[in-house]
């Protein structure tokens, strides 16, 4: 299948988010069950070209049935605006950040080699310069898209990432296969999570939404006790959370040091619609952040990397309808 640049407007009318035309580089994929639109990597005309989640792998849309699992959560659009992007995007923790002095630069996987302006730490929401983008290649086909960015830099980093997002012929499932090789002569250990910003037919943060854990959890933070709340092995909300209203849990405790434990489902209990996701890589770390569009969470798989070895992980992501 040929990349296409398609018009697109986007609108979600419930929320009242409406941006102007725009034209972006866009892939589409299906199995004949699920039809998904992805937005492809470039530097001049791409939807994203933010500093914070990896270019690669950013879902537009995606449709399983009658129910619709992605869309535009934010109000404010611009393509370097640090989390302006949608699906099940995914970020590197920076590498190299704090040995960098002002104007030398550090590394972030699927972004590339960023110039640290000053000695203040690192902010996710500041919008670094790219230094090195590295080249990427993308490759389109009716049920796939596969993305490879490779970096070399003169500091020792270097890498070969490979990202295929891919649906499972027969099931209504979809596949994020990884690859990540070092190239280069410093070993390179970070993290990756995936931020998940599922908006399950573009049903509003609140009771309808319920996200399941395969343990029990615990932890506090930000709206828990008083619009959100957990019990046993799930995160419920007791009413729509406002505009201006979020849930931030730094630290969800409970899962042990096996891939079982990474499997989470988010459910709309309105729509009778939900997606599980599993990976074949125990939790690092477990996030949870919910604001009035998205709930999201934000599982973390640790990696180092000796030069010359890789590290490979999937994430699969299984959509089904609960029963009445």
């Amino acid at each position: 299948m040929k990349i296409v640049f398609v018009l697109c407007a986007i609108l979600i009318v419930n929320m009242g988010y409406w941006y102007p035309l725009a034209e972006f580089p866009q892939a589409k994929i299906s199995n004949g069950i699920v039809n998904a639109t992805l937005l492809l990597p470039d530097s001049t005309s791409g939807y994203y070209q933010g500093t914070r989640f990896d270019w690669s792998g950013v879902i537009k849309s995606l449709e399983y049935k009658t129910h619709s699992y992605f869309d535009v959560w934010f109000k404010k659009y611009d393509p370097k605006i640090h989390d302006a992007i949608t699906g099940p995007v995914e970020e590197f923790v920076a590498v190299g950040y704090e040995e960098a002095k002002a104007g030398e630069t550090f590394l972030k996987i699927g972004v590339g080699m960023l110039r640290k302006p000053n000695d203040k730490p690192y902010s996710f929401s500041t919008l670094y310069e790219i230094a090195d983008r590295g080249i990427w290649k993308v490759k389109t086909s009716t049920d796939r898209v596969e993305f490879k960015q490779e970096l070399k830099d003169k500091t020792g980093y270097a890498y070969s990432y490979s990202k295929t997002v891919r649906l499972v012929k027969g099931q209504p499932v979809l596949m994020l296969e990884h690859s990540l090789k070092n190239t280069g002569t410093k070993p390179i250990e970070t993290s990756v999570y995936d931020h998940n910003f599922f908006l399950i037919d573009k049903e509003l943060t609140g009771p309808n939404i319920k996200i399941k854990f395969p343990f029990e959890i615990t932890g506090n933070g930000r709206g828990v006790g008083s619009f959100a709340e957990m019990k046993n092995k799930e995160i419920n909300y007791n009413r729509t959370l406002a505009d201006t209203e979020n849930v931030y849990i730094g630290a969800l405790n409970g899962y042990g040091n096996t891939p079982e434990d990474y499997d989470f489902r988010i459910e709309n209990h309105r729509s009778m619609a939900g997606v599980r996701i599993k990976a074949d890589k125990p939790l690092d770390k477990l996030v949870f952040w919910a604001c009035q569009t998205v709930s999201c969470p934000e599982p973390y798989i640790h990696i180092k990397i000796a030069p010359g070895e890789e590290f490979k992980w999937k994430i699969k992501y299984e959509f089904y309808e609960l029963e009445k």
